[in-house]
């Protein structure tokens, strides 16, 4: 066996978009280039609103005439619906595929058991591998130790990766804010597609104020939801948390003002120290790196 970990991820669902003109159709509307899914070679992207907001992320991979989605189960009837909304004359058919569900597996290569298929998490290397398996399969037949979904976030949340509807609203983030720009979730040299204009001009006036970054307490998080403060002063929101890990949506300028004054970072009542993720290319107040 190897020394992977797999946790089978319940709370994701996969759709099929196949047809003559798929690939057409998702260019012109998602955030990334889906000439990039080819083979076994899958990408990370979401679906925006005209204002350039987040109302869906998910992974694309190439099968056939078309392609699989990996999405949040809770959002995967509004995406469905969406997609369908947009299709018009296209010759797309977007269909549910509930004979498949998804695993992530890090720290290895997992065995995959007929009909699977297996892809590198396309935001980061270290996170490892997310495989399609026929519903029914159970995580021993990935030839890895089974860990629950709990381990599997507590993971994300060490590396600082961000995951949509946990660390961010769906309908209230920019993809810069939720880190599009640092996880390969947006390609800034791909045509036009809904909202495209207000991430350009993010990324090339770097007016991106907010970022989701890791926090760590000097005791146990509160609940996502938390609201934290900087001398009274509201400056983020806890998304994830893992004990006294956590990732949180935080104005960095304000953060940076009160720092320089002296300042404490609170959260109901808890001290929190900011910190900047190994992959980031962006400043965070009193930043280390990660390991």
């Amino acid at each position: 066996m190897s020394h992977c970990h797999v946790s089978l991820l319940a709370s994701r669902s996969v759709l099929r978009v196949g047809g003559a003109e798929a690939r057409k159709y998702l260019q012109g509307l998602i955030t990334n280039d889906i000439g990039k899914a080819q083979g076994a070679v899958a990408i990370h992207a979401g679906l925006l609103s005209p204002q350039g907001k987040i109302l869906f992320d998910f992974f694309a991979l190439g099968a056939g005439d078309g392609f699989l989605i990996d999405v949040a189960q809770e959002k995967a009837a509004e995406l469905l619906k969406r997609l369908v909304f947009y299709r018009l004359r296209a010759q797309v058919e977007i269909t549910e595929e509930p004979s498949l569900a998804v695993a992530a597996a890090w720290g290895g290569t997992p065995r995959l058991p007929e009909g699977a298929m297996l892809y590198a998490d396309p935001r980061l290397s270290e996170l490892g591998f997310r495989i399609l398996v026929p519903k029914g399969t159970q995580a021993a037949e990935l030839g890895c130790a089974p860990a629950p979904g709990e381990d599997y976030h507590a993971f994300r949340i060490s590396l600082g990766v961000p995951e949509g509807g946990l660390d961010y609203g769906f309908g209230d983030a920019f993809p810069h804010e939720a880190l599009f720009d640092q996880l390969n979730g947006v390609d800034f040299k791909k045509g036009c597609y809904v909202g495209q204009e207000v991430v350009a001009r993010m990324q090339f006036r770097g007016t991106a104020r907010k970022r989701i970054v890791p926090v760590e307490g000097e005791t146990s998080l509160p609940a996502p939801g938390a609201g934290i403060e900087a001398d009274g002063m509201p400056i983020g929101t806890i998304g994830s948390v893992n004990g006294a890990s956590g990732l949180a949506l935080i104005r960095l300028d304000r953060a940076e003002e009160a720092l320089a004054r002296g300042k404490t970072l609170t959260t109901g009542g808890v001290k929190i120290t900011l910190r900047r993720p190994a992959f980031a290319r962006f400043e965070v107040p009193v930043a280390e790196v990660l390991a």
